[in-house]
């Protein structure tokens, strides 16, 4: 561990073996089996989002579980869904890499991606890895941060712009035959944009998603989600390495009542307020002081901006 008065950054652990973690047994066998299992819960998903989009109809939970049961009973059609779980593991995916990756240029200990399957949501509660030695130098903890976002954004980019040039717009109101209780995706401002250049000026309500850009909007909701600057979220990281510890927590708390704020207009906000206030706020501490090169301030411009093109005040809405 480094001192407060160290004068030199120390890019990696490369050099002070003595600092590192010792080596854990692999379990390898634990990340393939939630893999495939998310695999098949985003496809049983998925090919319900794809028969609602054949049909012209809103996507709604019980075409979900009407899924699951062709799956118990079967029914190749389920593999169809693969329209939308490819793109978004591979989305997923990527995001956890750049984090991987990262971490082992850096030479910090951390283990391969964990996929959670959801029987529910759109199939999957996301996935993360896990950092098993300390991260001791501020440019290192931005790199390890900033590469996921990053990474996972230039993979999702391409499948959102195809997934909105597949979709199609919808009559004004409910399509003939929806469900009681249909709902409406929000559209952060990328999606709008693509929207815009496909449809024109359409309220995106009346839009029906294809699959593909269904798996994009979520990867649009992970990255969202995980640049909120605050604790030890990726966005949280990258605070940390910019600010320092005291910021940090000034940021992270002054957050948390946006957040608060924000569940007037959308209640599940007041439940990421509440895991944030308890699991979120603190950071583990990085005992280094050297400044962070123009290249990465530049870089957390534009994670910015990929978190105001990502971010969705009220991702789903009901009618």
């Amino acid at each position: 561990m480094f001192e407060p008065e160290s004068t030199g950054p120390l890019e990696s652990l490369q050099d002070f073996p003595e600092l590192q973690a010792p080596r854990r047994p692999r379990r390898w066998w634990l990340n393939a089996l939630l893999f495939l299992l998310t695999l098949l819960s985003t496809t049983i998903f998925g090919s319900a989002a794809v028969r609602s989009f054949e049909a012209g109809q809103a996507l709604d939970l019980d075409g979900v579980w009407e899924s699951y049961q062709r799956f118990a009973h079967g029914d190749a059609s389920i593999w169809s869904g693969l329209y939308f779980s490819t793109p978004l593991l591979l989305i997923l995916l990527t995001h956890e890499l750049g984090h991987y990756v990262k971490c082992r240029m850096l030479r910090v200990d951390a283990s391969l991606p964990y996929f959670l399957p959801s029987p529910t949501l759109f199939g999957t509660l996301g996935a993360f890895i896990r950092i098993r030695s300390p991260i001791y130098t501020r440019r290192g903890l931005f790199d390890i941060g900033i590469a996921g976002p990053i990474a996972g954004f230039i993979m999702l980019a391409p499948f959102l712009l195809a997934g909105v040039f597949l979709s199609r717009p919808v009559p004004p109101g409910l399509p003939d035959g929806s469900l009681e209780g249909p709902f409406v995706l929000g559209a952060p401002l990328i999606l709008r944009l693509f929207e815009w250049l496909r449809f024109g000026a359409i309220d995106p309500a009346r839009i029906l998603l294809h699959p593909m850009a269904l798996a994009g909007w979520v990867g649009l909701l992970a990255t969202a989600m995980n640049l909120i600057p605050m604790g030890q979220l990726d966005g949280g990281h990258i605070v940390y390495a910019l600010v320092g510890e005291r910021w940090h927590r000034i940021v992270s708390t002054s957050i948390i009542g946006v957040l608060v704020l924000l569940g007037f207009l959308y209640w599940p906000w007041w439940l990421w307020a509440g895991v944030a206030f308890f699991l979120l706020r603190r950071h583990p501490l990085v005992y280094d002081r050297s400044p962070l090169s123009r290249g990465r301030i530049v870089l957390a411009v534009a994670a910015l901006l990929i978190f105001v093109l990502s971010l969705s005040i009220v991702p789903v809405r009901t009618l």
